[in-house]
């Protein structure tokens, strides 16, 4: 039980003091002070509406931010507990180079082709490719799945944006999402050992995938908070912006199942979901326009996705058996 408590008092430190989580303390900053600056010298605001945007006490200490606060509280604790029954990226890699081998035999030379930056480089590009894709696949499949959207709206449940909810998920939701980061890391990682060998090595800043901390430097914990920060249409097409993913969490039916995106927007404008950004908009954040009872409770946010997501899988059931009424 000591070993427990250890455990999570160490993992709930490193949310905010490892560079490779996204609520760094560093990038919480650097965040703060773009927002504030693009609030203040591009939109012109005045001193008082900037601070009520990025630090006022009625987003973060709101009924939907509280609840993003024990939402990370406790999902670190269950995460804690189903971790050592879930696939690893290790496991994975592991056998999938030993497929390799025993099917293909030794393996080939293919890292003689290239020197070490090169191989370096390759992997790093790949594995932030095949990571970013495979976010955006399985997001939009948490959306048009039924079942699936039952314990993903619990994401989007949050009225009040702040960084912390990007952590603001159910346990099915972070279960499939780590499920997803060990099958793209295992199959990259076994498949350039395999062809390279030793010559594999990752590209970073502070540990960091270079590409990741590109993106966290750059603001990426603006995508959940009031500031609407846009990039130019055109970049808007490649990368995610901001605003793009505020839209993402928008009531207004025209938003709705838009921006799957994490990063690159790319995916979304192949697959018919880009949404541009709205400069100036009045873009309210929840699943519905209306405010009820208790849509914040620890009862409405972790069980009851479990009865709706019940009652679809039942009703997908009874329609797939035949009708013995006939």
């Amino acid at each position: 039980m000591e070993a427990i408590v250890l455990d999570y008092l160490d993992q709930l430190s490193d949310t905010f003091t490892e560079p490779r989580k996204r609520v760094f303390w560093g990038y919480l900053l650097l965040a703060l002070g773009i927002g504030t600056i693009w609030l203040r010298w591009k939109l012109g605001q005045g001193w008082r509406r900037v601070i009520a945007t990025t630090l006022s006490p009625g987003i973060w200490w709101s009924a939907s931010a509280r609840a993003d606060y024990l939402l990370v509280l406790i999902n670190k604790l269950l995460m804690i507990l189903i971790a050592p029954a879930l696939l690893t990226q290790t496991v994975l890699a592991t056998w999938l180079f030993g497929f390799f081998f025993s099917q293909f035999g030794m393996p080939p030379s293919a890292g003689s082709l290239l020197p070490d930056w090169g191989v370096a480089a390759a992997f790093t590009l790949t594995l932030f490719l095949l990571d970013d894709f495979a976010r955006y696949l399985v997001h939009r499949v948490m959306h048009e799945v039924p079942a699936l959207w039952a314990f993903h709206k619990v994401h989007h449940s949050a009225r009040s944006l702040t960084p912390l909810t990007v952590m603001r998920t159910h346990p099915v939701e972070g279960v499939l999402f780590t499920l997803r980061s060990a099958l793209v890391q295992g199959v990259t990682i076994g498949s350039f050992l395999y062809l390279f060998g030793s010559q594999v090595d990752l590209v970073t800043v502070l540990g960091v995938n270079i590409a990741v901390f590109a993106f966290n430097v750059a603001g990426s914990n603006l995508r959940h908070s009031h500031v609407q920060l846009w990039y130019p249409k055109a970049v808007e097409h490649l990368l995610i912006s901001p605003a793009q993913h505020q839209i993402h969490h928008s009531t207004t039916p025209r938003h709705f199942d838009k921006n799957f995106g994490a990063v690159l927007a790319i995916w979304d404008w192949l697959g018919g979901s880009l949404h541009l950004s709205e400069p100036g908009a009045d873009i309210r954040f929840g699943i519905r326009e209306r405010v009820e009872e208790g849509e914040h409770s620890l009862k409405r946010l972790y069980l009851t996705p479990f009865g709706e997501s019940f009652g679809i899988l039942k009703g997908s059931i009874a329609q797939l058996l035949p009708d013995r009424s006939l």
